[in-house]
């Protein structure tokens, strides 16, 4: 339920991370911490990068304005300290994919390692409740990692990433309020806050970007709001949820994994060919490609939300259809390659076009 407090814990982070975000600008040129222009890089010019750091001030002030410092998330809160040293780190000094990925696993780990973990998983008509023993490390590692890299993919537009992590976020506070989980909501509300506030000088044309400390942590928190959500035990399609939420930035990196498998390329290889990328090439404006991305995350949003109380058939139905129009979407832009269009052969044979 909402209350004075959670509406604080909205509102002081809003506020603080627009106040600070102007300092961290001018830190960020002083550090060296800017991204220069590049063939893969839609900006022209040099801009101040490191803006993450300010997102997370303000989380700071909202977790203590709130109170949540006395809740039981020591562990989740060092996690998120590592996790803004290392974006930290590689917006000044470019660290290698190998270094990120391993620094990643080692602070999911000291998460996983207090006993927030999945520990079973019940598939419908299939097994009520299948135990994951061990495997609940690892599984829930590998979680906490997929989730932080994919909203870090998408950080290629002004605004894009944290108006996704923003729609994102929205959507876990309200199901979370719904399902009367206030702890989930209160730190919802608080990341929610901060990132909105980081828009204000982020959408297009921004001033600043959030680089690897903004987009790790953003990817960070959503990972282990979901998580919180799914704690312990989660049938199937609740744990689809959070994928559903995280439509945009999960099937774009699934896409970018297949695209670099189909054309022999080292899965880490950055390139210009992402789901943002292909839109502009189609013509799109930058700012009507983010807003176009916007929509589509609040279609999987609403989703998410309708298949969180949908009967079993319902969701499936709901499953199969956002299946199909991501990969239609993905096939019309080419964001896999001009050649990969399964969907669109399989229409023109049954329709007899060419």
């Amino acid at each position: 339920m909402l209350n004075y407090m959670t509406i604080v814990g909205f509102l002081v982070p809003l506020i603080v991370t627009i106040f600070v975000t102007p300092y961290v600008i001018k830190l960020a040129y002083k550090i060296g911490a800017i991204d220069k222009a590049n063939h893969r890089k839609v900006h022209t010019k040099i801009m101040p990068r490191m803006g993450g750091l300010a997102i997370f001030i303000g989380v700071i002030a909202g977790y203590f304005v709130t109170g949540l410092y006395n809740e039981k998330v020591t562990a989740i809160s060092i996690g998120g300290v590592l996790i803004i040293i290392l974006g930290i780190l590689d917006d000044m000094y470019e660290l290698s994919a190998k270094i990120k990925f391993l620094a990643q696993i080692i602070i999911a780990s000291i998460v996983v390692s207090t006993g927030l973990t999945i520990e079973f998983i019940s598939i419908p008509l299939v097994v009520e409740k299948f135990q994951l023993g061990w495997m609940a490390y690892p599984i829930t590692i590998l979680w906490i990692v997929a989730i932080t890299n994919a909203i870090n993919l998408i950080d290629g537009l002004d605004g894009l990433a944290a108006g996704v992590s923003s729609i994102g976020i929205a959507t876990i506070a309200i199901m979370a309020m719904f399902a009367g989980k206030e702890l989930i909501l209160a730190l919802a509300l608080i990341v929610l806050g901060s990132t909105i506030g980081f828009l204000f000088y982020n959408f297009h044309p921004a001033k600043i970007f959030m680089g690897d400390t903004g987009a790790l942590f953003l990817g960070y928190s959503i990972s282990i709001l979901s998580l919180l959500g799914l704690f312990k035990s989660v049938t199937l399609f609740s744990f689809v949820i959070p994928i559903i939420i995280l439509g945009v930035p999960i099937f774009d990196t699934a896409f970018a994994i297949l695209r670099r498998i189909m054309n022999k390329q080292p899965i880490s290889a950055p390139d210009k060919a992402h789901l943002h990328h292909k839109m502009m090439a189609l013509g799109f404006s930058h700012r009507n490609t983010v807003l176009a991305l916007y929509a589509v995350s609040i279609l999987f949003s609403i989703s998410a939300v309708i298949l969180s109380s949908a009967t079993l058939w319902v969701a499936i139905a709901i499953i199969v259809c956002l299946l199909i129009l991501i990969h239609l979407i993905a096939e019309i832009v080419g964001v896999v390659n001009e050649r990969y269009s399964p969907l669109i052969k399989i229409y023109k044979k049954v329709v007899g076009k060419q």
